[in-house]
């Protein structure tokens, strides 16, 4: 059904040209050539909000894991790691809107944009041929039906139709564009120049290496997971193990050494989770930064600033936007940290200190880990943290205000319109006849009295009075 028109095909397209493709690990172990499925949904809505085919831009997120979901039912792309040997043992997988799930093209070459002609039709009627169209044609629009999306598929899609296509740095370009500019009209930042680079450095660890390069610690994955030897993970040693994954090899070796020592222990799954939380400790305490960039101060305040005024909506919007600047291995470093905080900090978790709660001891503790800068007071440092904890599951999303800013910036590039002609911001604000005229008021009452203070200044020669007024 994906080659029958020409709506399918070009989402596949989409797909395959804007997610970001790589060598990612997880559960200690490294998959190549795989995206993440919230990058996968980021595409496909942006994609969807600046279709000629659809008649409707108020697409939902669910939509557009929806679509994803049809997708990996056809083929298209296929989970990683676990999920993919029950999706061979003809288990149904849901597709997941995650920056922890991964996937993989199933075929590296795109399908065409149209069906290709078929032997065996020459020799059909041509009743067999438009029976076979409808059916094609009325599979698709049952597909559409399924995701809620409304549909005009055009009544004809012509060959030779030329195609103009943006590159992937354009692409990148206009995002962090429309990026900044929502940034800017959410909260005050006085520079742009520190955020106009990217907030986060690569770090220089397995993760930025070539493909070619030697993984020093695939012999070590075995040994952690094997040292665990318990029926089953539950989320707390999960999300713990998540974090491992971008500390060096000596820190895996610890854990390997000190877990094959407290298995055979009554109590080995509290041992365990002692081991594994003091060693997260130990490895970010050495860290002489912080994973949120100290230049980025005016960011965070303006951020924290929104919490304490109780605009929670958009302050997730801020952080959402301001996390799509940081570079990607800071970012999935961050979401597998707070994701492990947020557990630990549980209250009927496992209990990291007898006289204190655990919330308490994971701000005290953590914060420092998170953002750190001498011009944030403790408390607001400790605010910004546990709204992170507390949000984590939907900061790493992009908002659909800023994919339908893009989507409508990457259609007017495609159509050879001026992109900058509407871009969807207003940096006025509106004010009534009344706040016009008393502010109008104010302005002469201030000049008035300017004037006056220059002209009785006995300092002031009568020239330069004049000059002045």
């Amino acid at each position: 059904p994906f080659q029958a028109t020409q709506l399918w095909n070009s989402i596949i397209h989409a797909l395959h040209n804007q997610v970001e493709i790589k060598r990612r690990r997880q559960h200690l172990k490294t998959y190549r050539n795989c995206f993440t499925g919230s990058n996968a949904v980021d595409v496909v809505l942006s994609h969807l909000m600046q279709s000629m085919y659809l008649s409707c831009n108020d697409i939902s997120r669910l939509k557009g894991v929806r679509v994803c979901q049809a997708l990996m039912d056809h083929k298209v792309f296929e989970p990683v790691g676990a999920k993919l040997y029950l999706f061979k043992n003809g288990k149904e997988t849901e597709f997941e809107d995650t920056d922890t799930s991964l996937y993989r093209f199933v075929n590296s070459s795109l399908v065409p944009l149209l069906p290709r002609k078929n032997k065996d039709n020459e020799s059909l009627s041509p009743e067999q041929v438009s029976k076979q169209k409808t059916k094609r044609r009325s599979k698709v629009e049952e597909l559409l039906q399924s995701i809620n999306v409304h549909a005009s598929l055009p009544p004809k899609i012509t060959v030779n139709e030329p195609t103009r296509l943006l590159s992937k740095g354009v692409i990148e370009d206009v995002w962090k564009q429309q990026t900044l500019l929502r940034l800017l009209q959410l909260i005050d930042v006085p520079l742009l120049e520190d955020i106009l680079v990217s907030s986060g450095k690569p770090k220089s660890d397995s993760f930025g290496k070539e493909e070619d390069m030697i993984i020093s610690n695939t012999f070590l994955d075995r040994e952690v997971t094997c040292s665990l030897n318990l029926p089953e993970l539950d989320r707390w040693l999960y999300a713990a193990i998540e974090c491992l994954e971008y500390f060096p090899d000596q820190f895996l070796v610890m854990v390997s050494q000190q877990l094959s020592q407290s298995t055979n222990s009554p109590s080995s799954l509290n041992t365990c989770k002692k081991i594994l939380f003091d060693v997260i400790m130990k490895y970010y305490s050495q860290k002489k930064d912080s994973l949120l960039a100290t230049q980025d101060f005016d960011i965070h305040s303006g951020i924290i600033e929104l919490i304490e005024k109780g605009k929670i909506d958009q302050a997730i919007e801020a952080l959402q936007l301001y996390l799509k600047l940081l570079a990607p291995n800071i970012s999935e470093e961050l979401h597998r940290l707070l994701i492990f905080l947020a557990i630990a900090s549980e209250s009927e978790g496992y209990k990291l200190q007898k006289q204190f709660e655990n919330r308490f001891v994971i701000l005290k503790t953590c914060t420092k880990f998170i953002v750190q800068n001498r011009m944030l007071s403790k408390p607001q440092a400790e605010l910004l943290t546990e709204f992170l904890m507390d949000n984590h599951s939907e900061l790493f999303k992009a908002p659909l205000t800023l994919l339908e800013l893009t989507s409508r910036k990457l259609q007017s590039l495609l159509e050879g319109q001026d992109p900058d002609i509407n871009s969807g911001f207003t940096f006025c604000q509106r004010i009534t006849t009344k706040e016009y005229e008393d502010q109008k008021q104010q302005t002469k009452q201030y000049l008035v009295a300017l004037i006056q203070e220059m002209d009785n200044d006995p300092t002031v020669p009568s020239k330069q009075k004049k000059k002045l007024i």
